[in-house]
């Protein structure tokens, strides 16, 4: 693929049956507090996941460990057939393969668009500055965002800066992406256009494993949907199974608030 890809094909190049993003009975505690409590999941190549739950499930605190923003305390996750909970690992290397986006935007507010996201490929890839431009305005053309390269954040909308910091991880060529309820900051109306570009992404075959409050976004986009509580999977599986007939009592009290509430 390009630069303006959607990244490399690397997952294309695990062995047969290995998951892009494996964990096994991960285990991570802040203080007295166990926030993951065993969790296990595979995500194959080119497979979208949406992880539900109420918040302080443990959704957010599972994609920084898989990042390794955060530590786990026990138990194995493996990348892209690495090993990457093992001691030596050079987080760097690991995070330049994994884009990341987060609730809030962290774009740099003295920077313009085009330099937020010329910026980690110049430095972290050695990519030329004419390279890294031409990637981030295809980039930029791609999501509807051309118009806006020479502005600072302060002057784009909320969507639109969700919109950048998106393109900001793919302009790293990332072969997967973890997403952090990047809606949950927006105003309703502006959150079509952030799921927009989400959607694209699925189309294309990008790995994505996402912690979203958007159920019936999930139930569109997702290979498969995990409800989490207290730490633990309670129940996964395809959207039309989990949302339609849940196994699980504790799946059912979930998503019962969540019809009640009208977001579902």
């Amino acid at each position: 693929m390009t630069a303006a890809g959607l990244g490399p094909p690397g997952p294309a190049a695990l062995r047969a049956g290995e998951p892009a993003i494996g964990l096994e009975e991960v285990h991570k505690s802040f203080g007295p507090n166990e926030v993951l409590s065993g969790i296990s999941l595979a995500v194959a190549a080119h497979e979208v996941i949406c992880l539900i739950g109420a918040s302080g499930s443990g959704k957010s605190t599972l994609l920084r460990c898989v990042n390794l923003l955060e530590p786990i305390d026990a138990g194995r996750i493996v990348l892209l057939g690495e090993d990457v909970s093992s001691p030596g690992v050079d987080a760097n290397a690991v995070r330049r393969r994994v884009g990341i986006v987060f609730q809030s935007y962290n774009l740099f507010p003295h920077m313009t668009v085009l330099r937020n996201v010329t910026l980690a490929p110049m430095k972290a890839l050695r990519m030329p500055k004419a390279q890294a431009e031409e990637a981030a305005t295809e980039l930029l053309t791609r999501f509807g965002l051309a118009d806006k390269r020479s502005e600072y954040p302060d002057r784009l909308s909320g969507g639109q800066q969700q919109r950048v910091a998106i393109v900001r991880a793919l302009a790293m060529q990332p072969q997967v992406m973890l997403l952090d309820e990047v809606t949950s900051a927006l105003d309703p109306e502006l959150v079509a256009e952030v799921l927009d570009v989400i959607r694209e992404l699925a189309d294309g075959g990008m790995t994505m494993l996402i912690a979203t409050h958007e159920m019936g976004f999930a139930r569109d986009i997702a290979s498969r949907v995990c409800f989490l509580e207290e730490g633990r999977i309670i129940e996964e599986g395809p959207p039309s199974e989990l949302f339609t007939e849940p196994r699980d009592d504790r799946t059912r009290r979930f998503l019962r608030r969540i019809v009640d509430a009208g977001r579902l």
